[in-house]
């Protein structure tokens, strides 16, 4: 059985944008719970609302179609109506992850072009150090106390009635997500609004999901992989999205059973977290119906093991930022192998190309490419590095794998030097760039290293100067200056020669 482009048909391929999509889902469930944040809860109703004095602040402030304005907030209701608020005006959301720097901030915001930020006030603090190296950033909008130029509660004072958005179509650019670059800095993936509204509607058709579900959300939103899930598709499907204030297994587990969530989506390190968790069995989570994951592969014995454990089927599927991000499920309802990344879902075609771009035959090992409307429009102010990767209309992943007869594809290898930890993807060279910034370091490899929670560490060898003494926290400390936690090396070894390289 020949099992690729599943659910094909139940896309709706039309020219459609986010915007229209969110006005729909609140005229059309406007009671319905929209959003649960710990014991707050939102109705479509009051997220509109919220959606449109965000919405209209932003315009009198002179943001206009094209423009971008960066989020950096942590999975809270505040960021669902950023989102909203900057596309309903035309605009381009850029989603930063808020474990960044403020070496990062600077080249993120400088980068996207940011018109304004909307972030918490931690991250303003760091913003605020660096406002003059940032000529075209105008305002920042912080969600709680007044020390932003514009605060949170001026902003929900604003009028409430409907913001007209200004003509958009599907091939207008709704976001800017940064993904880790080959050269050691972050490239913005410029996602368009077809992109992600199909894929919204690709992933409700694949859980077969209703205004009944709720989704508990354990993946940062500003992740391709947590926005397009967690809350594209709930928000399409009139569903709920659940929050959580802080992580933990224990709040997991209560979450599930108070809130009566009916689907999870969560790297792979949640779902062994909540297999060896030793208090399982106090909750009810019969709620659940499915898990979703992705980030990372799920190590191949403990899938069988977690779907006995909880009664629920887990879907395992593969995509990457530049793909708004999914290109393939194991999908439940016909046939999973375990080991495989699935068939390609929606309107995605995957091919395995050689070196010189030539389709080889089904079972040989290439690189895997994609096509699709999920395919992103480029990486922004960046032709050339587009160009590498976006080659006759097949998207180039870097990723190694074969496709056996059914459509089955399975991961082999990477082409490209990466490193992929809880879920986040990491270029050795941005690590090792930081590294040799230290005055002690003369040179340094970094690898990834094996782990069964986190799919792979970050190990760094390190050659030290002569007459230089370091130690491994000490230049940990350093690499945290300029670095997002999850891309400190974990463990740090000081070698004579690099050929002592190993894991």
């Amino acid at each position: 059985m020949i099992c690729e482009g599943i659910f094909k048909l139940g896309i709706v391929m039309k020219e459609n944008t986010l915007c229209s999509m969110i006005d729909h889902s609140i005229d059309t469930w406007s009671e319905n719970r929209a959003i649960v944040h710990g014991n707050s809860v939102m109705t479509y109703r009051e997220l509109g609302q919220k959606i449109n004095s965000l919405a209209r602040t932003l315009r009198n402030h002179g943001i206009e179609k094209g423009d971008s304005v960066a989020v950096v907030l942590p999975n809270i209701p505040d960021f669902v109506v950023s989102y909203f608020a900057i596309l309903k005006v035309g605009g381009v959301a850029v989603t930063i992850n808020t474990a960044s720097t403020q070496h990062e901030l600077k080249y993120l915001l400088d980068n996207s072009d940011a018109r304004a930020v909307i972030t918490a006030p931690a991250t303003a603090v760091k913003i605020r150090e660096i406002r003059r190296e940032l000529p075209l950033c105008r305002f920042l909008i912080v969600t709680e106390g007044v020390d932003g130029d514009i605060s949170w509660d001026e902003v929900m004072r604003e009028e409430s009635a409907y913001v007209k958005t200004p003509p958009l179509t599907g091939d207008d650019p709704a976001v800017i997500v940064y993904t880790a670059g080959l050269t050691g800095k972050p490239l913005g993936a410029v996602l368009t609004h077809k992109n992600l509204y199909t894929q919204a509607c690709l992933l409700r058709d694949l859980c077969d999901g209703t205004e009944r579900d709720r989704g508990l959300a354990l993946i940062p939103l500003f992740h391709t992989f947590g926005a397009t899930v967690n809350m594209l598709c709930a928000l399409k499907m009139g569903g709920g999205m659940v929050m959580m204030d802080r992580f933990n297994l224990d709040s997991v587990f209560r979450t599930i059973e108070t809130e009566g969530a009916t689907y999870i989506s969560a790297v792979p390190r949640v779902y062994l977290g909540m297999m060896l968790y030793e208090d399982a069995e106090r909750f009810n989570v019969d709620s659940l119906r499915l898990c979703i994951t992705g980030g990372s592969a799920m190590p191949v014995d403990y899938i069988p093991l977690f779907e006995k454990k909880f009664g629920v089927k887990l879907m395992e599927g593969y995509g990457l930022t530049e793909a708004s991000p999914v290109c393939s499920f194991n999908l439940p309802q016909i046939k999973t192998k375990i080991g495989s990344i699935g068939v390609a879902v929606g309107d995605v075609e995957t091919k395995i190309f050689d070196d010189e771009d030539h389709e080889l035959p089904r079972g040989e090992e290439g690189e895997l490419v994609i096509r699709g409307s999920n395919v992103m429009k480029g990486y922004y102010k960046e032709p050339q590095r587009t160009a590498e990767v976006l080659r006759n209309g097949w998207l180039h992943t870097g990723d190694l794998a074969r496709i056996d007869e059914e459509g089955y594809i399975f991961l082999t290898g990477r082409k490209k030097r990466m490193i992929i930890t809880s879920g986040f993807n990491v270029y050795p060279r941005e690590v090792e760039t930081v590294l040799r910034m230290h005055e002690a370091v003369r040179d340094v490899l970094v690898v990834g290293k094996e782990d069964l929670m986190r799919g792979e560490i970050i190990k760094a060898l390190v050659i030290l100067k002569n007459g230089h003494d370091l130690n491994d926290k000490e230049l940990m400390k350093h690499c945290r200056q300029y670095l997002s936690s999850y891309k400190v090396p974990r463990e740090i070894e000081f070698v004579e020669t690099l050929q002592q390289a190993s894991n």
